[in-house]
């Protein structure tokens, strides 16, 4: 039975349902599932992320990371982590670019928290030298020192969305109209979760609330507020959620959100505020939200492309001014994309995101 099929099972039987339960079993259904069941990266694959455009990303989040570690007297053991570290490419970038950090490489514990069976057959692959270890959750994660990235990972955490109703809210649901998926509203109703939300939306406005943040996020904060270490966090976003987000993506082109259920990348704009309410709550402190052009300028990718193109030849200088511009430029990922570090309370930001 196709995911489609069994989600229109689903429906007829117990009636709509979220969003959130929807992109769930479209992303991450054991067998039929989007990231269970394909490598999703690059030109052969639906969209490409920032490690896949060039190596000067994994590199300068590498040296951060490691200036953190440093700059907290250099805790070892200590764990390494990525949240949904795609082919593995950013972690191998970020530790060729730290092997030279006297202790750093011997210290780190490298933890992949990832849950497809593909992709960690291809990040095995990738990482063979470093001996990585595997979790389905940051909740696994060892009572240590954490040191962690996670580019491009919040974005796919399923959300719910509401649109506003005088003092209330509807909330989008997806349902059925015979062998179609269908969008559908609830009634109004009060959502505790959103009343903060009332001071600056209005009628119609649709607001984006991801269940899981809390979870994910008190997970890392609680572990760096308890141990020390650091966390990286960059995706596209803002502060707060305000509209209708959500997206599918196949062969780098939009699609139908309902149209091929388990065939197409989903995902939705990070709501950071959330993140960092998370933190707070969990005794971690943060930084201020940064544009990833800015954190990336602060931590020195224009002399480092400057560099690489001082030895190559051919078409490679051209590539890498290209990917330079795509990473930092306003109107490419430099904008959109932002970056938002969690610390402890008695320690500095990690690099690049100084106030």
């Amino acid at each position: 039975m196709s995911l489609k099929a069994q989600i229109l099972s689903r429906i007829r039987t117990d009636g709509p349902i979220s969003l959130a339960s929807y992109m769930g079993d479209c992303l991450m259904h054991p067998t039929l599932g989007y990231y269970a069941t394909r490598d999703p990266f690059g030109q052969a694959g639906d969209f490409t992320t920032a490690p896949e455009i060039s190596q000067m990303f994994g590199e300068l989040i590498g040296l951060s990371l490691a200036q953190a570690w440093l700059d907290q007297g250099c805790p070892a053991p200590f764990t390494l982590a990525e949240l949904g570290p795609g082919r593995g490419t950013l972690m191998a970038d970020l530790l060729r670019a730290t092997r030279a950090v006297p202790g750093f490489h011997a210290a780190a514990r490298i933890a992949l928290i990832e849950q497809s069976p593909t992709l960690r057959g291809i990040q095995a692959q990738t990482l063979a030298a470093h001996e990585p270890t595997w979790h389905d959750s940051a909740q696994s994660l060892a009572e240590q020192p954490l040191f962690l990235i996670a580019n491009e990972f919040f974005d796919a955490l399923p959300i719910r969305q509401f649109a506003r109703t005088g003092p209330h809210w509807r909330e989008r649901r997806v349902g059925a109209q015979g062998d179609r998926l269908v969008l559908g509203m609830t009634d109004p109703a009060p959502v505790p979760a959103l009343e903060h939300r009332l001071a600056d939306t209005s009628d119609g406005d649709i607001v984006e609330f991801c269940p899981m943040v809390p979870a994910v996020t008190n997970a890392i904060a609680g572990r760096i507020a308890r141990h020390g270490g650091a966390a990286l966090i960059l995706d596209y976003g803002d502060w707060r959620s305000l509209g209708d987000t959500l997206q599918a993506l196949r062969a780098h082109q939009s699609a139908d959100i309902l149209g091929m259920p388990g065939a197409a990348d989903l995902s939705a704009h990070v709501d950071f505020e959330a993140i960092a309410s998370a933190a707070r709550s969990a005794g971690c402190a943060h930084s201020r939200l940064s544009t990833q052009g800015v954190f990336l300028e602060r931590l020195g990718i224009t002399a480092r492309a400057q560099r690489l193109a001082d030895g190559a030849t051919g078409k490679e200088p051209e590539n890498i001014i290209a990917a330079h511009r795509r990473l930092t430029h306003p109107a490419e990922m430099g904008n959109l994309f932002k970056t938002l570090g969690l610390y402890p309370e008695t320690a500095a930001p990690p690099p690049g995101l100084e106030a």
